[in-house]
């Protein structure tokens, strides 16, 4: 069964654009649900594993402002509006590396099944209710305006590349992150994966140790 669970993805992965690939990972982590007993896998779930690579995204990739500047002016849809927003009101102030760092955290946990599978989904989770959404600019009652030009070209990028599958390299799997200023529960609960400029990220599942 597990032979013919993977010709099945190999088949789907050769059924699926061009400009998309299906991970290595994520090939193995279907096959442990396989062997877990999962008897069948909905073609939603396969294609949520499937990443879209643009043909010019990854070329000479590098977290460097140099390399970013290099890059054509980003637009793009309704999940690239999201994503650049979020970098924008998150992580403007931070290093090329840091922002694309949070821009891995948000996609990550579009990944995971504790959260929403899309990346405005992911970003407006518990938006409406003051101060309990995931990202405080979408829940403080305060508008939000885009006022520097230059910082927005730049995570606008960075959304683009990110989007089009650029590796996720910094971060270790994080789907958490908060700044040096604060230190909430969780982050005692959960695995430190990363530091990166003003953030420390995490990814959930409790120490096995303090040490």
């Amino acid at each position: 069964m597990i032979k013919a669970f993977v010709f099945a993805l190999a088949a789907l992965a050769v059924a699926v654009p061009a400009f998309a690939e299906v991970k290595q990972d994520n090939i193995r982590r279907l096959v442990k649900l396989e062997k877990r007993g999962l008897q069948s896998t909905t073609k939603t779930h396969l294609d949520g594993l499937i990443t879209p690579v643009s043909t010019g995204a990854a070329r000479g990739f590098a977290y460097d402002a140099g390399w970013l500047a290099r890059q054509p002016a980003a637009n793009g849809g309704t999940q690239w509006q999201c994503l650049a927003e979020a970098l924008y009101f998150e992580a403007r102030g931070e290093t090329v590396r840091g922002q694309f760092a949070v821009a891995e955290v948000i996609l990550n946990r579009v990944d995971s099944p504790r959260f929403p599978n899309s990346v405005c989904g992911v970003i407006n989770q518990g938006t409406g209710r003051k101060y309990a959404c995931q990202f405080t600019y979408t829940c403080d009652g305060h508008p939000e305006h885009i006022n520097e030009p230059a910082a927005w070209e730049r995570v606008a990028k960075i959304a683009k590349v990110m989007l089009s599958g650029a590796p996720r390299a910094l971060t270790n799997g994080a789907t958490y992150y908060h700044t040096h200023a604060v230190r909430p529960s969780w982050s005692r609960k959960f695995t430190r994966t990363a530091a990166i400029g003003d953030h420390l990220f995490y990814r959930a599942g409790y120490r096995l140790s303090s040490n």
